[in-house]
């Protein structure tokens, strides 16, 4: 149900995406949008995405010219359209944006795609490591000597989504102003692009292209190194002397207290000097007390924190950060990240469950004036 007080209290939002925009819809449902998501019938019930959790489920399949029927019924109630269909297929189906439009005009609709509505790449097949590796991301990261590496997880289609989010409540917020819609075209190769920073602005304005470093950071100033019992980031250059004195206190400094590395220029040249003076020196660590005294003395390091270390953080512990999540066919519990932004009057909360396919078709078909006869009968033609 809508949650009052909520920025998006009031809304609905019709999801018709898979994982290249599910979060984006969890996120408009976290900030209080009622979210139906749409699955086809004999959707697995087990499946259990955290992209999901605080959705409401119907199943339709919009195939069918009936299901097409029920689906302009359902933009006409809507707010908002998220999809990740391949390009041209619900223009084909006569649900494209010009289509849904004239129905709902002022219906904001978000398509995600791998490259977008246009160009020569819009019906190339695409995930989050096509994206990744078309958008530029994998070139730059890994070890040196290494191939390029893949970032963790769906990055691609999280900043898709996030992107789309952003754009569906740009859209929102036009329409009070202009009383229509619009159309928003997400690309993942673009949105993963947008966030190379520093690899196109050196690239256009120097002429460098980025290469992989492994640990160290583009800029030099910070690097992973090894302790006894994990990994810590530390800055190199930052009050070089204070760093100095503190290893020569522990007499393993090397030749880094000699005049010659007080210029900075020098240290970059020889930097694979320094970063081996400096791990010999982390490694006789553990990295809590390395990190406990750095930051008492205004450096900016930090643990590279473990899964069960990141779990048991007691910063993400005071802000309730963690909420549990009930499993609807396990009956277990499990633990999940709350609302990355906290909103001081308008909450963005995350909810509490993750709807069974077509856990609410009965609520939402009747809603819409259909019988429970003319259900059954669309439950038997595989409509619903």
């Amino acid at each position: 149900m809508n949650r009052q007080g909520s920025a998006f209290s009031g809304y609905r939002v019709l999801d018709l995406t898979d994982d290249k925009g599910m979060l984006c819809s969890r996120y408009l449902a976290d900030m209080g949008a009622e979210v139906l998501r749409i699955e086809k019938p004999g959707a697995t019930q087990s499946r259990f995405y955290w992209e999901n959790l605080g959705k409401r489920a119907i199943t339709l399949n919009i195939d069918f010219k009936p299901g097409q029927e029920i689906f302009r019924r359902l933009v006409e109630t809507a707010d908002v359209l998220v999809e990740s269909c391949p390009p041209g297929y619900l223009n084909a189906l006569g649900l494209g944006y010009h289509h849904l439009s004239q129905i709902n005009p002022r219906l904001v609709m978000a398509s995600i795609t791998g490259f977008g509505q246009s160009g020569p790449y819009r019906g190339y097949k695409s995930c989050d490591l096509v994206a990744s590796a078309l958008g530029g991301q994998m070139y730059v990261c890994g070890e040196a000597e290494s191939p390029p590496l893949k970032f963790f997880g769906s990055q691609s289609c999280y900043l898709a989504s996030i992107f789309a989010a952003i754009g569906v409540m740009l859209a929102l917020w036009s329409r009070h102003t202009l009383g229509r819609g619009q159309h928003i075209d997400i690309s993942l190769q673009e949105c993963v692009v947008a966030t190379l920073d520093h690899v196109l602005v050196r690239y256009f304005y120097q002429g460098v292209v980025a290469k992989r470093q492994g640990g160290l950071y583009w800029s030099n100033a910070f690097r992973i190194f090894p302790c006894k019992d994990d990994y810590i980031l530390l800055s190199l250059f930052q009050q070089w002397p204070t760093l100095v004195e503190w290893l020569a206190a522990e007499g393993m400094a090397g030749d880094l207290t000699d005049e010659k590395w007080q210029d900075r220029d020098y240290r970059l040249q020889h930097l694979d000097h320094v970063i081996e003076v400096l791990e010999r020196w982390t490694k006789s660590h553990a990295v809590a007390g390395l990190v406990e005294e750095g930051q008492l003395m205004r450096f900016p390091w930090a643990e590279v924190a473990s899964i069960p270390g990141l779990i048991a953080s007691p910063q993400l512990r005071e802000r309730d950060f963690w909420v549990e999540v009930g499993h609807p066919e396990l009956g277990k519990k499990y633990k999940f990240p709350a609302a990355p932004a906290k909103l001081s009057r308008s909450p963005w909360r995350v909810g509490s469950k993750v709807p069974r396919a077509g856990e609410h078709n009965e609520e939402i078909y009747q809603g819409l004036g259909l019988s429970e006869k003319e259900i059954r009968t669309l439950i038997k033609d595989g409509v619903i």
